[in-house]
């Protein structure tokens, strides 16, 4: 079988107050925050650099829709469009188009039970 997810992109979740939430993990558990929550650098087998996101977004958010947990996953993919092509063939549900950014492609699912799934083909040099 080809690889599918081959690690945790992110970790998003809903707060109150996302500066102020920033702030406390800052404070208290030494995260190096900035206005998108905190990077975490390590490498790959291959000694690749890689990222994983921890993001804190308003419990307002509309990122996380349809679903209505407080939070959402990204995993790391390779080719994200085929893996697409063969979760639709599989019969999950697709929410979207793939969107490109600089630092690489993006498209999402639903789990059985609502959650929306990020899938991330990332392009960790963009953050270097």
């Amino acid at each position: 079988m080809k690889k599918r997810v081959t690690g945790l992109g992110g970790f998003f979740f809903k707060c109150k107050d996302p500066d102020a939430i920033k702030k406390w993990y800052k404070e208290h558990l030494g995260l190096n925050t900035d206005q998108y929550g905190c990077t975490f650098w390590w490498k790959d087998s291959s000694g690749k650099d890689c990222s994983t996101q921890w993001s804190p977004f308003s419990e307002k958010t509309e990122y996380f829709s349809p679903s209505p947990k407080e939070f959402m996953m990204n995993f790391r993919v390779e080719n994200l469009e085929e893996l697409l092509a063969t979760l639709k063939e599989e019969g999950v549900t697709i929410l979207g188009k793939v969107e490109e950014f600089e630092y690489g492609k993006f498209g999402w699912i639903l789990d059985e039970e609502g959650n929306k799934i990020e899938l991330w083909e990332p392009i960790d040099e963009a953050f270097l």
